[in-house]
């Protein structure tokens, strides 16, 4: 485990390194032929983890609820997640909504295409719609689920039955039994796939690095810069700090121990794809209980996501002064609830935070066509925070862990 850590740090390097020499020199003669190869290795590498994600979290939540127990400890544990979920997020959108309104990125700029758009704002979605929505949406088919790789209703769906399978009697021994085995064989799996991890994140960074066109964001520069500052206060300094005022647990302790599922966080832009890492991380080298582990982080993976929660706070703010709306104290209140539920419905893939846009951007009656001016700069500030969201993953279950140890 330590030598594919330190594989996967130096491939990060390299790549970074080579990306900014293919941009720098593009017409060198291997440039198309090494950027073919790259793509196609970077792309089997994110769906070998795909692949696997969906069997993964739908086991590994199964035999973490099951094992949980009753009792104190397994109410304790499940609230502890919880609120250690939406405090973290709260923090994270409240500090988005503070900065943009002191900085104001966009305001005083306008877009000319938008202007009619403003005056004739679509049919707006009400809070309670968009609240039904995602509710009815957690509720499906599970083979319809698992076939398509909806990760909500069928975290839903694991859920429920391990709390079926949560018998103290031990009626479903031999049922707890297959779906402890069926983890073990996808825990072989990922380990398979951690052996391919250092080449697939070189792949994915020589691509990302040598295909970023920079000139995009020259105009969008203020608020990129405040975006990322924001992300990197929170993954720096909030986290880091909550974590060591409850588990003693230094922040260098924190990003040494933690830095294979950061660095496959930020070059694969996927909370969910990097899941086996994080699960591998925290079992490995923070040696956390494997119930608490294996029910906090594929839950986190879907539900947890600060970065993506502050992102589109920000965004909808900066949206809403580019079309020149001044929003009013309860409508930025709306915005916080609805950034929190939408965020909490963003699936852990590249750019997810994207589709969910569209529903904030809805809620607040902004018009759809602002997701095109944010399209060209959300790669980058998308490895920032999925690397965030997967870090605020790692310290709830070493929190959790903490909490129901003590």
């Amino acid at each position: 485990m330590k030598n594919i850590n330190k594989m996967i740090f130096i491939s990060a390097a390299m790549g970074i390194l080579l990306g900014i020499l293919i941009k720098f020199y593009p017409n060198l003669f291997f440039v198309d032929y090494l950027l073919m190869a790259t793509e196609l290795v970077g792309q089997i590498f994110i769906k070998s983890l795909k692949m696997i994600l969906v069997p993964l979290v739908f086991f590994s939540i199964i035999v973490g609820v099951s094992n949980l127990g009753g009792g104190g400890k397994s109410s304790l544990i499940w609230k502890s997640t919880f609120l250690y979920f939406m405090i973290t997020m709260s923090i994270a959108i409240t500090l988005a909504l503070v900065v943009m309104n002191i900085v104001q990125p966009g305001v005083g700029l306008s877009i000319d295409s938008w202007q009619s758009i403003n005056n004739n704002l679509p049919s707006t979605m009400t809070i309670s719609q968009f609240f039904k929505q995602f509710l009815l949406s957690l509720f499906e088919n599970p083979f319809h689920s698992l076939a398509s790789g909806k990760i909500l209703p069928l975290i839903v769906f694991s859920i429920i039955i391990g709390v079926a399978l949560n018998d103290r009697k031990g009626s479903f021994k031999a049922a707890k039994d297959i779906f402890t085995s069926l983890y073990e064989v996808m825990l072989k799996i990922v380990h398979w796939l951690m052996l391919f991890a250092p080449l697939g994140v070189f792949a994915l960074l020589v691509n990302m690095v040598a295909s970023q066109d920079m000139s995009l964001f020259s105009q969008l520069g203020i608020f990129i810069f405040t975006v990322i500052f924001l992300i990197l206060f929170h993954g720096l300094v909030i986290l880091p700090t909550i974590l060591f005022l409850i588990t003693k647990i230094t922040p260098i302790n924190l990003w040494v121990q933690g830095r294979p599922a950061f660095i496959t966080a930020f070059a694969t832009s996927s909370s969910a794809a990097t899941l086996p890492i994080t699960l591998s991380v925290a079992d490995n080298n923070f040696k956390t209980s494997k119930g608490i582990s294996n029910f906090v982080l594929p839950l986190g993976a879907t539900m947890n996501m600060d970065g993506t929660a502050l992102y589109e706070a920000a965004a909808a703010l900066f949206i809403a002064n580019l079309v020149g709306m001044d929003l009013t104290l309860a409508q930025q209140l709306i915005l916080f609830f609805t950034a929190m539920v939408a965020s909490i419905g963003a699936p852990g893939i590249p750019s997810a935070g994207m589709v969910t846009m569209a529903m904030v951007l809805q809620v607040l009656g902004l018009p759809l066509e602002a997701l095109a001016i944010l399209l060209p700069m959300d790669r980058l500030i998308d490895t920032f925070r999925t690397t965030i969201n997967v870090e605020g993953d790692l310290v709830g279950a070493l929190i959790v862990d903490k909490i129901t140890k003590s």
